[in-house]
């Protein structure tokens, strides 16, 4: 018989002493494992371009417009139809991918390292908020945004990351989560450390002062410039404790916009899905929930790491964007710790004396308290093309920790 608690705390500590650090850029054709010239990786579990989203299928619109592999939206949707690509989840290939999360060949990747277990995993660069790729934009602005950070953010920020001999991503994140940060839709202090902390090599590193300029400003400007090398961190971190024998502590959980996905450590490369939940939403001026798509993003790999939603009450302010009361965010936090297996010992909350975030979700606390994982995020617009319209908080379905459970009893005979 496994020795489930034994495993679980393994698990746990495998999360916890992760020390993943940002150390470079390159491609993603060059960097990330498996991929080839017509791979599009995305959020999520696996889907089909029948079964894609909204801004799933524009931001796909848009990643062959930028590699130019298509010169219009609509002969981009008819290669995407022909079957000539093959779409696969990003956490199969180490990476993650906010919201729509896609991935194109020729798009420059953060490398993010655990110097503590040497696990790799990447993500692409950050656009900001609003109209964006990722958001499912791709009109001829947002190309444009994407094709200057290719040619001068990315290739600057590279050499600065490599300069500098990277940066600690656990120790900004446990440092901003004590100057209002969750770590997921609130970045504000982590993105100014981090950009505190590259902007002396920017300086040293960028041909001309122009150049240091521009990037050090979109990346000061930016509130999220880290959530992308925080998530692949996150990822680094939960991949420490994948694939351990008898543990029932989720390793992945992501949206593609049509279904909500998890993987469980002691189910191996599973994945347990079900239809991705409605957010409960503050919309931009001008939307409503009818504009909305259904959860989507790769982020909530910072919950499943133990920050994000289940460290809101770090955060109170970020109610101003979501929507709530600072006491919501308090007593989501509190509420996770019903569904969790440990303590972070280096993620802490100063609100609740400093005690460590909720972490390692299990799936038995979640079915035994009938209390699903909550998470903080954007929203999409339904259609392809629009970009955000909001953000919000939702509760993760039930179902998927209900079907794991039952194969956990199934593989190990309980």
């Amino acid at each position: 018989m496994v020795d489930i608690e034994k495993a679980n705390q393994y698990v746990c500590e495998q999360f916890m002493e992760a020390r993943p650090v940002v150390v470079s850029m390159g491609k993603a054709i060059e960097v990330v494992p498996g991929m080839h010239e017509n791979m599009l990786l995305h959020a999520g579990p696996p889907v089909t371009w029948e079964r894609m989203a909204g801004p799933m299928r524009g931001a796909m619109i848009g990643a062959l417009l930028f590699e130019r592999k298509a010169k219009t939206p609509e002969e981009a949707e008819a290669m995407l139809k022909s079957g000539k690509f093959e779409f696969a989840p990003c956490h199969d290939h180490m990476c993650t991918g906010p919201m729509a999360g896609v991935i194109s060949p020729s798009m420059l990747c953060y490398i993010v390292e655990n110097k503590t277990h040497n696990i790799k995993c990447y993500s692409n660069l950050n656009e900001g908020r609003g109209k964006v790729l990722r958001m499912g934009a791709y009109s001829q602005d947002v190309l444009d945004k994407l094709y200057w950070m290719e040619s001068v953010l990315g290739p600057t920020v590279k050499a600065a990351l490599e300069a500098s001999g990277g940066i600690d991503i656990r120790a900004i994140l446990s440092k901003a989560l004590h100057m209002g940060d969750d770590g997921h839709n609130r970045l504000d202090a982590a993105s100014i450390l981090y950009t505190t902390q590259l902007a002396p090599y920017i300086a040293k590193v960028a041909k001309d002062t122009q150049t240091a300029f521009d990037v050090i400003k979109f990346l000061g400007e930016n509130a999220l410039s880290i959530l992308n090398p925080v998530m692949a961190a996150c990822k680094t971190m939960t991949a420490a404790g994948e694939n351990v024998e008898g543990s029932t502590i989720v390793t992945i959980m992501a949206r593609n916009g049509t279904d909500f996905g998890i993987r469980v450590s002691g189910l191996g490369d599973r994945w347990f899905t079900a239809p991705a939940p409605h957010v409960k939403a503050l919309y931009f001026p001008g939307f409503t929930e009818k504009d909305a798509n259904p959860d989507i993003g790769d982020s909530t790999i910072t919950e499943t790491a133990g920050i994000g939603g289940f460290a809101m009450a770090t955060a109170p302010a970020i109610v101003t964007f979501i929507s709530g009361t600072p006491q919501d965010a308090i007593k989501t936090t509190l509420d996770m710790y019903e569904i969790t297996y440990a303590e972070h010992k280096y993620f802490t909350i100063p609100f609740l004396d400093f005690r460590g975030t909720p972490t390692g979700i299990d799936i038995r606390k979640v079915i035994e308290k009938q209390l699903p994982p909550r998470v903080n995020t954007g929203v999409a617009h339904k259609d392809p093309g629009v970009g955000q319209v909001g953000a919000g908080v939702v509760s993760a379905p039930m179902k998927v920790f209900e079907d794991a459970l039952v194969a956990f009893a199934e593989k190990y005979g309980f």
